[in-house]
């Protein structure tokens, strides 16, 4: 058993003693994603994750084969032997990890309540909790916080995405990314080329005809990239899970005062989040100073300022005006920092990079730039 995943789930077994629950259910299944099933076991998707309060771990996949080469569990039965029904594998896995009858269950928040009640009804033996405030909320705030195997996996996928980085601007110089469609591509195939899964989301490539939408619509298309105006380049790689966040802006001139202003105060409020970001600041106080520099020019950013990454690409922490004021940075906390400003005639700008907390304050893992043509 890797030791980083022995540990992890000893803060949940911890958890589990002091709370009184002896059975959690972990779910990751279309339409229920649960990346922490990856976080506790290493098993890259569709299944049903199982610890008892006895420090037992149970692993039931939907496909076995994947799961006898990715995951690591102390038992691992396939979803078939439980009709594929999650209700049944609850039951299953109360009786292999010898469950005490009366117990109390947890299991995830976002069942249905239909679905609740047909735990309850079925799963008679147990107490069922289906609550947000448990072990679920333990697990994102453990998640929230890097471990070092994951900040060593990040090492290692910032430096893949500032390779592609690098290139783009190197084959937009070049000429030989024309259109949206080709810098999409382009980033798809060199990921993978460098052993990346794919890309975290869906590129998002927008032309100085699209460039004032925050997420263009359609992502990309094969209309002109990086001509007259101001483009947005928004990718991710994903390497072993994680995912990189960054956007680059390029920017072919000669270009309109109100273009080159968007630009300025935009590098200009990136300079100013990242100058703020170190252990116990407040998480707020960096959204609310960058708005409130925006707003000294007469210019407001729609979104938020940065989140959190990791086997999400959006998770906490949240840099936003309404994140809880008592939330501050600590060290290995990840994520990313994103000023931007839209117009409709003079098109977008975003400058995005992912930032890691360290004891010393901040390390810019990514390199992603503004890039004048």
């Amino acid at each position: 058993m890797k030791a980083f995943l022995e540990k992890r789930r000893q803060r949940i077994y911890d958890w589990m003693g002091a709370a009184g629950i002896a059975l959690v259910m972990f779910e990751d299944f279309e339409g229920r994603r649960d990346p922490s099933v990856r976080w506790l076991t290493g098993h890259p998707g569709d299944a049903l994750l199982f610890l008892s309060a006895d420090k037992k771990s149970l692993l039931v996949p939907w496909d076995i084969n994947m799961a006898r080469f990715y995951a690591e569990a102390d038992r691992i039965i396939p979803y078939g032997d439980f009709e594929l029904q999650p209700i049944k594998a609850l039951r299953g896995a109360a009786e292999y990890l010898k469950t005490p009858p009366g117990s109390r269950l947890e299991i995830p928040p976002n069942t249905s309540y239909p679905s609740f009640l047909k735990y309850v009804e079925e799963v008679t033996d147990f107490d069922v909790l289906c609550r947000k405030d448990g072990v679920y909320e333990l697990v994102k705030d453990l998640r929230m916080v890097k471990d070092d195997e994951e900040i060593s996996i990040y090492r290692k996928a910032a430096a893949i995405t500032n390779e592609i980085i690098d290139l783009l601007e190197v084959q937009v110089h070049a000429g030989t990314l024309k259109t949206e469609l080709d810098a999409a591509l382009f980033i798809e195939a060199e990921g993978r080329k460098r052993g990346c899964e794919g890309t975290g989301f869906e590129t998002l490539a927008a032309g100085p005809d699209r460039s004032f939408g925050i997420h263009a619509f359609p992502a990309f298309t094969n209309a002109a990239f990086a001509a007259h105006g101001l483009s947005i380049l928004d990718f991710g790689l994903k390497y072993q899970g994680y995912t990189t966040d960054v956007t680059m802006t390029f920017a072919c001139g000669p270009l309109s005062k109100g273009q080159e202003k968007l630009l300025t105060l935009t590098e200009k409020a990136y300079k100013l989040a990242l100058g703020m970001v170190g252990g116990g600041i407040a998480v707020r106080d960096i959204a609310l100073a960058v708005n409130a520099f925006f707003g000294k020019a007469k210019k407001a950013m729609p979104h938020g300022l940065g989140h959190g990454i990791g086997l999400e690409t959006h998770e906490d922490p949240f840099l936003r005006t309404r994140t809880d004021p008592a939330l501050t940075l600590q060290t290995g906390m990840l994520f990313t920092l994103e000023p931007g400003l839209y117009d409709p005639v003079h098109g977008g700008c975003r400058l995005e990079n992912d930032v890691l907390v360290t004891g010393e304050g901040v390390e810019v893992l990514t390199r992603s730039r503004v890039v004048r043509l």
